[in-house]
C-alpha cells in the first residue's frame, strides 16, 4: 500500500482521535518506507561492483511501475524518462505486454529452447519481418543472439568478416554499440583497434568547425578519400557500422543526405553497411526504423532493446547474401528466450497497428519547440537536438569563449559563433533537480553534459507537458544557483 491507501480503524465518536490515529500511522509507515528505501541502497552500494552507472546518479528504489510512472520504496512517484535506456517501447507493464508474457506462462509452453523452433518464436519473426524497410524484409535472415544488444553487434561484425574475407571495419567517432570486446572497438572511446574511425556529422560540435550541410560534405569527402587512396592505410573494410542517430554520443541525428551518401560509397565498394537501430528502433524516433527517414536500406540491422517489450531479446537482421555462416558460427544459451519474444511480438503489433512513430514524430517536434525556447533564456543551454522521441539538451559553461565554428548557413545568434565547452558538472545539478521534482532523465554525450529525454512511446499529451515543465522549473533552479546540496 502506498501512504494514502494505509488502512486504518476508525474510533467511533472521537474524530481528533481518528486523526490523529491516521496521522501517526501514516507517518509510521511513511518514516518505516523511507527506512526500507535507506537500507536497500546501503545494501546494493555494499555489495555491487563500483561499474554500476545509473544507480548513483539515480538513487530511488522501484517497486512498482505503470506507463511512464514509477513508485519508488519511499513512496515517491516520478515520470520515467530513461525507459530502460530506451527499451521500454510502451512504458512499464503495459497490459499488451503483460497479457501476452501471461499468456505464455499459462500455456505451459517451453521457456527454455536454445534455438528450436516454436509458435512463439514463429510468431515474433513474423511480426518483426513485417515490420522492415522494404528492400531487406524480403530478402531477411535472422540470428537470434544473445540476450543483450552487444552481442548482436559481434554478431554483425563477425557476420561481415565472414561474407566479405576482410577483416577491417569503418565506424564513427562518438559511436557507442557495446561492452564486449568487439562493441568497444567500434564505439568512440576505443583503444588498439582494427577499426578505421571517421568523423560523424554535427553542427553544434562539428570536427570541421563549419556544421551545416557542408560540414557533413566533408565528412563523407574525407570517408571516400580514405577508401580511395591507396596510401591512406585503410584497406577495402569488411562492413561500415553506424547508428542513425547516435544516443549515447549525445543525440546526434545523422543527415538524411549524409546517410544517403554513406549508403552510395559502400554499395559502390561492395561494403555492407550495418545500420545499428539499438536504441533507435521500433517508432522511437518517428518512423518504425530510423533509417526509414532517409530512405536508406542497409544489409545488416542490429536490434535490441524495445525488441522484447521490457525483456532481454537481440537479433541481428541482414541481406540473404550474406547467409555465410556455418552452423554453430554464432550461438548463445539464452537466445530462445520465449517470454521476451511474446513481449516483443505484443509491442512491434502495438507500435505498427496504433501509429505510435508517428505520434512519437508530433510529440518530439513538440517537445524540441519548448526546449530550444528555454535557450533563449538560459545561455548555459548550448543546443537543443533530437529525433521523435530521442531527444537532447547540452549544458555548457556560457561564460567561457566560444570554440571556432563558421555557421552554414551564417546565423546572428552570437552563441552560434562556435560551441561552448561542455559543462557536466552542471548537466547532472540539472539531472538531480529534475529528479527531486519527480522526473527522471539521462546524461549522456562525449562528457556526460547532454541531458536525455527517452519517454515511452505511450507518453499523453498531459504527460508530456508535466515533464517539459519539471524539466523547465530544473533549469530555471539551476540557473537561479538555488540548488541543494
Amino acid at each position: 500500500m502506498t501512504v494514502t491507501e494505509t488502512a486504518v480503524v476508525p474510533v467511533e465518536g472521537e474524530p481528533e482521535v481518528y486523526a490523529a490515529t491516521v496521522g501517526a500511522r501514516a507517518a509510521h509507515e511513511t518514516g518505516g518506507m523511507r527506512t526500507a528505501h535507506e537500507s536497500i541502497l546501503r545494501r546494493q552500494s555494499a555489495r555491487e561492483s563500483a561499474a554500476r552507472t545509473y544507480a548513483r546518479a539515480l538513487p530511488i528504489v522501484p517497486v512498482r511501475a505503470r506507463g511512464l510512472t514509477i513508485e519508488g520504496a519511499d513512496g515517491r512517484r516520478y515520470l520515467d524518462c530513461l525507459s530502460g535506456a530506451g527499451t521500454l517501447a510502451l512504458g512499464h507493464n503495459h497490459p499488451v505486454v503483460l497479457e501476452a508474457i501471461r499468456k505464455v506462462l499459462d500455456s505451459g509452453a517451453p521457456l527454455h529452447v536454445l534455438d528450436l523452433a516454436t509458435p512463439v518464436k514463429d510468431a515474433f519473426t513474423t511480426e518483426l519481418f513485417r515490420t522492415l524497410p522494404p528492400g531487406l524484409a524480403d530478402r531477411a535472415r535472422v540470428q537470434f543472439c544473445g540476450p543483450a544488444g552487444t552481442d548482436a553487434v559481434e554478431a554483425a561484425l563477425k557476420l561481415v568478416r565472414a561474407a566479405t574475407g576482410r577483416s577491417g571495419i569503418l565506424a564513427f567517432t562518438g559511436a557507442y554499440h557495446g561492452m564486449t570486446a568487439g562493441a568497444l572497438e567500434v564505439s568512440g572511446g576505443a583503444a588498439d583497434v582494427r577499426v578505421a574511425r571517421l568523423p560523424y556529422p554535427q553542427d553544434y560540435r562539428c570536427p570541421f568547425g563549419i556544421g551545416g550541410e557542408t560540414g557533413a560534405e566533408l565528412g563523407a569527402r574525407w570517408t571516400e578519400s580514405l577508401l580511395d587512396d591507396a596510401k591512406s592505410g585503410v584497406p577495402l573494410p569488411a562492413g561500415m557500422i553506424l547508428e542513425p542517430v547516435q544516443g549515447e554520443g549525445g543525440v546526434i541525428p545523422a543527415p538524411d543526405p549524409w546517410m544517403r551518401r554513406m549508403r552510395r560509397i559502400t554499395e559502390a565498394r561492395s561494403i555492407p553497411l550495418i545500420a545499428d537501430e539499438v536504441q533507435t528502433g521500433v517508432g522511437r524516433t518517428g518512423r518504425f526504423w530510423a533509417v526509414e527517414h532517409s530512405g536508406v536500406v542497409p544489409e545488416v540491422m542490429v536490434l535490441s532493446k524495445a525488441i522484447g517489450g521490457s525483456l532481454p531479446l537481440a537479433v541481428v537482421v541482414y541481406r540473404d547474401d550474406l547467409d555465410v555462416w556455418q552452423p554453430g558460427a554464432h550461438a548463445g544459451t539464452f537466445r530462445g528466450n520465449q517470454l521476451a519474444m511474446a513481449a516483443g511480438t505484443a509491442t512491434l503489433a502495438y507500435v505498427r497497428e496504433n501509429g505510435l512513430a508517428e505520434r512519437a514524430e508530433a510529440l518530439g517536434r513538440r517537445m524540441l519547440a519548448r526546449l530550444a525556447s528555454l535557450m533563449d533564456e538560459f545561455p548555459f543551454i548550448g543546443d537543443v537536438r533530437g529525433r521523435g522521441l530521442m531527444i537532447g539538451m547540452e549544458i555548457v559553461d556560457a561564460e567561457a569563449t566560444p570554440g571556432p565554428m563558421s555557421q552554414d548557413p551564417p546565423t546572428a545568434d552570437a552563441r552560434r559563433t562556435g560551441p561552448l565547452p561542455a559543462a557536466p558538472a552542471l548537466a547532472a545539478a540539472v539531472q538531480q533537480e529534475c529528479l527531486r521534482r519527480g522526473l527522471i532523465v539521462e546524461l549522456g554525450g562525449r562528457h556526460g553534459s547532454v541531458v536525455r529525454l527517452l519517454p515511452p512511446l505511450t507518453i499523453t499529451d498531459e504527460q508530456t507537458s508535466a515533464v517539459l515543465d519539471r524539466l523547465a522549473d530544473a533549469v530555471a533552479a539551476v540557473a537561479r544557483g538555488t540548488v541543494e546540496s
